[in-house]
């Protein structure tokens, strides 16, 4: 193995733990409790390290692929609302197969 594909084997191994540190995360947050005050909750992320984070990403992904802020905020928020539709269709159908099991055992 050359020097060149160990550098890149090693950066693709990053994104994937990075890309497997998000689903994770994505997968444990459903498991918070709902709250009903929606401007305390909007207030609180507006000002939190998360939301910094984030502008952070906005503008290093409109600098990186040449796009307005805007286009490179929806990029991010799209691919994230993806990871989340993902992650739930998929415990959907892992729910779904255990109780068709659960049922084809009892009929049995």
């Amino acid at each position: 193995m050359n020097k060149r594909n160990g550098i890149h084997d090693i950066m693709i191994s990053d994104k994937q733990d990075a890309i497997q540190l998000l689903n994770t995360a994505v997968i444990k947050s459903k498991e918070k409790r709902i709250n009903a005050s929606y401007e305390e909750r909007l207030a609180k992320i507006c000002n939190s390290p998360v939301m910094s984070a984030l502008l952070v990403a906005v503008d290093s992904l409109a600098e990186e692929e040449k796009m307005s802020k805007d286009q490179a905020a929806i990029s991010i928020i799209e691919s994230i609302r993806e990871l989340d539709s993902i992650w739930n269709d998929y415990v959907l159908m892992e729910g779904i197969g255990k109780l068709k099991d659960l049922l084809k055992n009892n009929i049995q």
